[in-house]
């Protein structure tokens, strides 16, 4: 019994959910930027801002139509039509704007007749025209440092002439410990939703020796599955504690109460419980945030979400943060489980809330931020 005693993994206390994130954001530093070709940057977070050269050089028409000098249509109606000096040159969307004109007029803005032209409405300075450097200006970043990238970003940067661009690429290692259904699911999990987010995920095969993989330096952090509690088999604590530095055990959010932080050196560890909602829980809340960190992706970035009302109260422990899936019904959302998630509430669910830790939970009729699952 004894033996049995000194090797099992307890916790001592739940460390504060806003103490990790502290400590998170203290410690996990970006990694060293690599330079990627713009097809293939999508999702990955910019290392340095990006600009590109004045585009276009030169005033060019946005329309099919009549390259004109503005001021000399200034009147112009269709019952009081203004003649013009010069019938207007022809012009196509794209070409150079003519000297000394100003604007482009749709066809049907002027008439002309037996060489003679006249103007049936009066057009603005700049319509139809995309302005010298209107595209982009180079003093202003077309997107910034730590900012991640959309294809839309993808498409701005081809279009004035960027091939390759500067980002950060986090390599996180995803460790199955053990071979069961649940176990890998959440692993498949986790390792696509960093890539989604711009990481490089390595999926371990299940069940590979943690010391191992912890003496590995062929990733900037490790997420493990399984393995975090009291069980026979729960070892993998104890093993970060002898390798590393183990920083947190036991964490005070459910689910996933059971979640350890560690350090190899600069790299974090993260530790998380052999459930699926549980896993999923601490990565969103931790994980996630792991990543940016890893990216320099600011505490601050935009995160999606909804502005819904609670169609019925939730409850909750003060002391832990909380993850809670819901439904939503019209304009409202409903809470389906809370402390453990089951399969089926995550299914039927349309994303996630969070109950702070210092909260009893929400009241009816509460507006509350709704986030998707990845």
């Amino acid at each position: 019994m004894a033996a049995a005693s000194e090797t099992l993994q307890t916790i001592s206390k739940l460390t504060p959910l806003s103490e990790v994130t502290a400590m998170v954001d203290l410690r996990v530093k970006p990694v060293t930027p690599r330079t990627l070709d713009v097809a293939t940057a999508a999702g990955r977070a910019l290392a340095v801002d990006v600009t590109g050269a004045a585009r276009p050089s030169s005033a060019l028409a946005l329309l099919d139509g009549w390259a004109l000098a503005a001021d000399t249509t200034l009147g112009a109606g269709p019952y009081a039509p203004i003649p013009l000096l010069h019938p207007p040159q022809r012009i196509e969307a794209g070409q150079v704007l003519p000297p000394d004109m100003d604007s482009v007029a749709p066809f049907d803005a002027v008439k002309i007749r037996n060489g003679f032209a006249e103007a049936l409405a009066t057009v603005n300075p700049g319509d139809g025209v995309l302005a010298a450097g209107g595209d982009n200006d180079p003093d202003i970043p077309l997107r910034r440092a730590g900012e991640r990238l959309r294809m839309t970003d993808l498409a701005a940067f081809a279009a004035v002439g960027l091939s390759r661009i500067a980002v950060r690429e986090p390599r996180i290692r995803v460790l199955p410990l053990r071979g069961t259904a649940i176990v890998i699911a959440a692993a498949r999990l986790l390792a696509g939703d960093i890539e989604r987010r711009g990481g490089a995920a390595k999926l371990d095969d299940p069940g590979r020796d943690l010391g191992t993989v912890l003496a590995s330096e062929s990733a900037d952090a490790i997420i493990v599955i399984g393995g975090t509690g009291s069980g026979r088999n729960d070892t993998c604590v104890h093993t970060m504690a002898r390798d590393c530095e183990l920083a947190v055990h036991g964490m005070a959010i459910t689910p996933g109460e059971t979640t350890a932080l560690g350090f190899a050196g600069p790299r974090p560890l993260l530790l998380l419980p052999g459930r699926l909602d549980a896993a999923l829980s601490v990565w969103l809340a931790i994980g996630r945030r792991i990543q940016d960190r890893l990216a320099g992706v600011p505490g601050g970035e935009r995160q999606p979400y909804k502005i819904l009302t609670l169609s019925r109260k939730v409850s909750s422990t003060v002391g832990l943060a909380e993850i809670v899936p819901v439904r939503r019904v019209q304009d409202t959302v409903e809470p389906l489980a809370s402390k453990y998630l089951p399969l089926s509430a995550l299914t039927r669910s349309d994303g996630w809330i969070m109950v702070p830790a210092e909260s009893e939970g929400y009241a009816l009729g509460t507006t509350v931020q709704v986030r998707p699952w990845p």
